[in-house]
């Protein structure tokens, strides 16, 4: 597979033209639309390579007979073009409430000591979600993920080595949630902070299947049943510095 293979997507309604990639598994997929779509090499069939012939190319390109314009400046005998539409995601009754997860995958899970990570958003529920993922750099915070989530899908988010792991001990999500061209119930936005224990990087048995990915895989609850699974994080040193202001106090 290379830069200009057309290609269609084996585990859902797509496909498009290779623009690039995302290290080594994940290929950036353009559609008819221009946009990018990241999606793993091995989601992804090559259906039309791109020829290196122009002469095979011209036969390619070449207009169908019947849409030659006459001198009237009409067409004659064309045919119509077709409206190509998108299936509407499927709505499901326990989907009315928010769930939202963010999962990692291991490249090579039996090399778990060493390995590089893939990490992804899980939208389960019949909301679209624009989400924003961030990570600590001391008193500061560093955006490392802005995108919309559709209803009952999964977006890849980043590739990371292991140097990087550190990195996402303290994250931060915020989420907004709504459906298109339907009425729908209002969600407040959200914002939540998570402290991952980075140790699990580093054991097996925290990798395993689940509903959302036959690899396996470390899934943390971001919202559940529309509530933020844990609260904004509070240091411990504030915390202490509290207990000891109101002990003075009495």
């Amino acid at each position: 597979m290379k830069i200009g293979d057309h290609v269609r997507f084996l585990s859902e309604v797509g496909g498009g033209r290779v623009s690039g990639f995302q290290g080594k598994n994940i290929v950036l997929v353009e559609d008819e639309d221009g946009f990018e779509i990241p999606m793993q090499v091995r989601d992804v069939i090559v259906v039309q390579p791109p020829s290196d012939s122009p002469e095979e190319r011209k036969v390619h390109t070449k207009e169908p007979k019947g849409s030659e314009v006459s001198p009237r400046g009409d067409l004659e005998g064309a045919v119509p073009p077709q409206k190509v539409f998108k299936p509407k995601p499927l709505e499901r009754r326990e989907g009315e409430r928010l769930n939202l997860y963010l999962s990692f995958l291991p490249d090579e899970v039996k090399e778990i000591s060493s390995t590089g990570f893939e990490s992804y958003l899980v939208n389960d529920s019949n909301y679209y979600m624009q989400v924003s993922l961030m990570s600590a750099e001391g008193a500061s915070w560093r955006l490392r993920f802005c995108g919309i989530i559709e209803p009952n899908s999964k977006l890849f988010v980043e590739a990371f080595d292991r140097s990087q792991v550190n990195d996402l001990e303290r994250l931060c999500v915020q989420a907004i949630a709504w459906k298109q061209d339907k009425p729908f119930s209002l969600k407040p936005a959200i914002t939540t902070e998570l402290r991952l224990n980075l140790t699990k990087f580093y054991k097996l048995h925290v990798f395993h299947p689940n509903e959302f990915f036959s690899e396996p895989n470390w899934t943390e609850d971001v919202i559940r049943d529309d509530k933020p699974v844990r609260g904004v994080f509070v240091d411990a040193e504030q915390v202490k510095e509290a207990l000891s202001s109101s002990a003075r106090q009495t």
